[in-house]
């Protein structure tokens, strides 16, 4: 993980080989290097904007689809101004490192005024983007920046505060979503998006520990004030909250839906799923969250079993 956010947004987890403090030799054009450095393969993680109208049974509603499309493409313009702007302050630590020293704005491929001016005005075009579906969600991406920012500035050094920012990241997309449609969001939805969000970096940073533990890696600084004992209490009491609030947000839907029994049947694969995601993030491999699950095919599985049964609480 990268030392920012979103998420630890912008963390990549590393293996040890030897280090050096002069920047790899620039390879490749300047265009290339910019889009690799937004990191447009962590948009997926903006898929979180469809969850409250997935689960409001709004998501096929053609007004309520653009607004949530515009959301998606607002936070991936933001998410890649945070990507810059953090690579840009972290560039001299960056090219000591024997992985990351590869990154384009490290390895020289594009210069830090240059991914400096793009952040600005990808973080203006989020806001005007977001501007078009509706205020709330200039609100919500205004707050994303502030605080993404307030992270690569400083905060991602800070012990609990860094983990609660990264959790944040996933928790402000699903608002997102309620946000720029127009859609209330149930008290049982959000206690899940955020419990959920910090038991996958919870997660990420313990598999991060071991492994820095393992390697000798030096990963990022917050972790010389984690232990092994704190990092697993909090993975598992957020596991906890986050099954027992899905449970209750089930039983919501189900009155809500005329008592269709799928959303019983939905809380089956769902607590099955995140017991298999401990059990990958257990290993010590300090994934990325979509990297797990677009790597393991029986969480594939229970994705899909999981989302079935809940379309068809909502839509059937």
């Amino acid at each position: 993980m990268t030392s920012t956010s979103e998420t630890s947004e912008t963390s990549e987890t590393t293996q040890p080989p030897a280090t050096t403090d002069a920047a790899p030799k620039p390879t490749g054009g300047v265009v290339g290097g910019l889009i690799k450095a937004a990191r447009p393969r962590q948009w997926v993680k903006n898929c979180l904007v469809l969850a409250a109208p997935l689960a409001s049974a709004q998501l096929t509603h053609a007004d309520v689809l653009s607004k949530i499309g515009l959301a998606f493409a607002a936070f991936c313009m933001a998410a890649s101004a945070v990507y810059l702007i953090n690579d840009s302050v972290d560039v001299a630590e960056d090219r000591a490192h024997p992985v990351k020293r590869n990154r384009p704005i490290a390895a020289g491929r594009v210069p830090v005024p240059l991914a400096v001016v793009t952040a600005i005005l990808l973080f203006i075009g989020s806001l005007v983007v977001s501007a078009f579906a509706s205020p709330e969600l200039v609100i919500v991406i205004a707050v994303y920046i502030a605080v993404q920012l307030g992270y690569c500035f400083g905060l991602k050094h800070q012990p609990v505060i860094d983990i609660c920012i990264v959790a944040s990241g996933f928790l402000i997309r699903a608002v997102a979503g309620g946000a720029a449609a127009g859609i209330p969001l149930s008290q049982w939805f959000l206690l899940c998006a955020g419990f959920g969000s910090l038991f996958m970096v919870a997660g990420k940073r313990s598999a991060e520990f071991v492994l820095a533990e393992r390697t000798g890696a030096k990963i990022r600084k917050s972790l010389e004030r984690y232990s092994a004992s704190y990092l697993r209490f909090v993975w598992t009491s957020s596991a906890t909250v986050l099954i027992v609030m899905y449970g209750l947000w089930a039983f919501e839907i189900r009155a809500a839906h005329h008592n269709s029994v799928w959303t019983i049947i939905s809380i089956v694969p769902f607590v099955v799923a995140v017991l298999r995601y401990a059990v990958d993030v257990d290993g010590g491999n300090g994934g990325e969250p979509e990297e797990i699950a677009l790597g393991d095919r029986v969480l594939q599985v229970l994705a899909v079993l999981w989302l079935s049964a809940l379309v068809a609480a909502v839509y059937l």
